[in-house]
């Protein structure tokens, strides 16, 4: 591979199996002096750090929401990547930035918050969840998408948004969903979690629920974490609270349902052989850090300090992650993917809001 051109990973598998088997020392000397230095990672990375500052300078001065702003930006520096120095560290920080912001992520959740929430709100949850999924599998089968479609954009409003999203992203693989019509559900859900904040507190205060009804609502069906706790303190501190259980409780039910859409999806679409994964991909070894941290964090009291900056650290590096897929994304297949593209998020989000209102009006 010559220095500077972009990885290709099905070539580097086969010098990785030959160098395996290919037994001479001139061999071994030749593939040892073809590695490249780890300043190749700095053009990437340097400007995915600067499009992300500017997205957090934005949220923080405009209120624009940070996932949102990282991807518009990503999107208008797509020209950028055009540049084959940036490609090794845009995709360092596209995979493994995303990894470890998930796994910081359960530094928020404890075993006794989801036991807290009770049966009859675990069980509406679970509806909410169930309707979200169902109807963006739905969606995807009339507009005459791939399955892979639904579960990404069902999985991905079912749980936390854009996290949900670039888990799910790394067992379904590129090869079942190409980039663009990742980076466009990523857009969705950012933008339908914006819209969401600004709209169902009032809706909530417009019939008349409970602190409890309204922190369901808004904890069991608003995408991304910050916004639904956040609506949820819009209404007031009760709400709050309760829309914290809700929604930390769907974020701690992140690991299962990678787990379940890795096995479902390698036997509804499975891959060709000598395609991509040929076995049934298993539980990824950040979702087995996210879970340990999620035990850890139950039986040991950490300081209040610890689980904000591990917060504020998960939040850079998902914000770096979508950052660095938006550059890395082809404008014109993004355009070209057309309104049944977006049918998935959209047919979540509406399932997820009528499942959930008729619930806190009903069972609460």
């Amino acid at each position: 591979m010559k220095r500077g051109s972009r990885p290709d990973y099905e070539a580097f598998a086969g010098d990785l199996f030959g160098e395996m088997m290919l037994a001479d020392t001139a061999a071994a000397a030749e593939a040892k002096a073809e590695k490249k230095p780890l300043s190749r990672f700095v053009p990437g990375f340097a400007i995915c750090a600067i499009a992300g500052a500017a997205a957090a300078w934005l949220s923080q001065n405009y209120g624009v929401p940070i996932i949102l702003a990282g991807l518009l930006l990503g999107l208008a520096l797509n020209f950028a990547a055009t540049d084959p120095r940036t490609h090794d560290g845009l995709d360092w920080v596209s995979r493994h930035g995303l990894r470890g912001g998930i796994v910081l992520l359960g530094f928020q959740v404890t075993v006794m918050q989801v036991m807290a929430m009770g049966a009859v709100p675990f069980l509406g949850l679970a509806l909410v969840m169930a309707a979200a999924l169902l109807a963006a599998l739905a969606a995807a089968r009339v507009t005459g998408q791939s399955a892979s479609v639904g579960l990404l954009g069902g999985g991905a409003t079912a749980i936390c948004g854009a996290s949900a999203a670039l888990a799910l992203y790394g067992v379904i693989g590129r090869e079942r969903i190409e980039q663009a019509q990742f980076t466009l559900t990523l857009v969705i859900l950012a933008a339908a979690s914006a819209i969401a904040l600004v709209t169902y507190p009032p809706l909530t205060q417009m019939l008349a629920f409970t602190d409890a009804q309204a922190g369901f609502l808004v904890g069991a069906s608003i995408h991304d974490v910050a916004q639904a706790i956040g609506a949820g303190f819009a209404v007031s501190d009760a709400a709050g609270a309760q829309a914290t259980v809700v929604k930390l409780t769907r974020v701690a039910l992140l690991a299962p349902l990678v787990t379940l859409a890795a096995l479902w999806i390698a036997r509804a679409e499975p891959l060709p052989e000598g395609v991509g994964q040929t076995r049934v991909p298993l539980l990824p070894g950040f979702i087995l850090a996210f879970l340990a941290l999620v035990g850890f964090n139950s039986l040991v009291t950490l300081p209040a300090d610890l689980a904000g900056h591990a917060l504020t650290l998960s939040k850079t590096l998902l914000l770096l992650a979508v950052t660095a897929t938006a550059m890395r994304t082809r404008t014109d297949l993004l355009l070209g993917l057309g309104w049944r593209s977006v049918m998935p998020v959209l047919a979540a989000t509406i399932a997820s809001l009528v499942t959930a209102l008729g619930f806190a009006w009903w069972m609460i």
